[in-house]
């Protein structure tokens, strides 16, 4: 099978290499569509991520879907979890596999990911697509799970005034799923002028380039002096914090959630490694 391995920063080779063996508990898949997430472009610049760095070649990729090869689901189309909890330390017992202290994630470490024809995982892990998803919206179910965490955790519902700093695939994301939860106002910001096109296309009621802090006022003036009640930060710059913690006033309680505090709920080990950056 065709495999692509990082070998060092921007060292991408493309191997011939025997099918995997599974395991016990796994299955084998056809790998048949791979997201690129914003931590595998980080990867593939440094070879490096937070405090981990390749020890040996390594398969990028965590958001994919395939189709199985063998076992109960066998032919199955299906969306897979990439990651595995150890389901025996104090977190994973107390119910949080999420948190796990031994978390192995796919394409990240000494776990090879999804940029491979055919992959052996744990079964249990594989989610069975209807037909109305297309194997590549299977492969944005791992974002678009990010997306809905984040909304859990800022206790959304409707009417509230929501600020989304960052339009990549998670903030376009959160700036849908609110839309269709009845947020009176949607306020996104972002640098780069097609991601704006993109926030006002799927929801955004307005939006703000980023402009060294300008946009903090633009978004006190669309509110009236008011804020927002939710910030989402999804944009993976300290700064961004930062200014996000100041788009509303000083005397008022308000939500915010920034996307390395989001990445380190949804899962607790990777989050140390990545060093907070998604």
């Amino acid at each position: 099978m065709k495999v692509l391995r990082l070998h060092g920063p921007d060292d991408l080779r493309l191997h011939s290499e025997k099918d995997p063996r599974p395991e016990s508990d796994e299955v084998l898949l056809n790998v048949t569509a791979v997201g690129l997430c914003g931590s595998d472009l980080q990867w593939l610049d440094h070879a490096t991520i937070g405090d981990s760095k390749i020890s040996s070649p390594l398969v990028l990729g965590h958001e994919f879907a395939g189709q199985v090869l063998e076992g109960k689901l066998r032919g199955a189309r299906v969306a897979v979890d990439p990651a595995i909890p150890c389901m025996k330390c104090d977190l994973c017992l107390a119910g949080h596999p999420n948190l796990c202290r031994e978390l192995g994630f796919a394409g990240h470490g000494e776990q090879d990911g999804a940029l491979r024809e055919k992959m052996a995982w744990p079964e249990h892990l594989l989610h069975k697509l209807p037909d109305s998803i297309s194997d590549v919206e299977g492969a944005m179910i791992e974002p678009l799970g990010v997306a809905i965490h984040a909304i859990d955790l800022g206790h959304m519902k409707p009417g509230v005034h929501v600020g989304v700093y960052g339009c990549g695939p998670i903030g376009l994301l959160i700036i849908q799923l609110m839309k269709h939860m009845g947020a009176a106002q949607i306020l996104a910001t972002e640098r780069l002028d097609h991601r704006l096109e993109a926030a006002s296309r799927f929801g955004a009621t307005a939006f703000f380039k980023v402009n060294g802090g300008q946009e903090r006022e633009e978004i006190l003036s669309a509110t009236n002096g008011k804020g927002v009640d939710v910030a989402f930060e999804v944009a993976g710059e300290n700064d961004m914090t930062r200014w996000k913690r100041r788009s509303r006033p000083q005397n008022q309680e308000r939500a915010w959630f920034s996307w390395g505090f989001l990445r380190m709920i949804e899962r607790n080990s990777e989050h140390r490694r990545l060093g907070g950056r998604g």
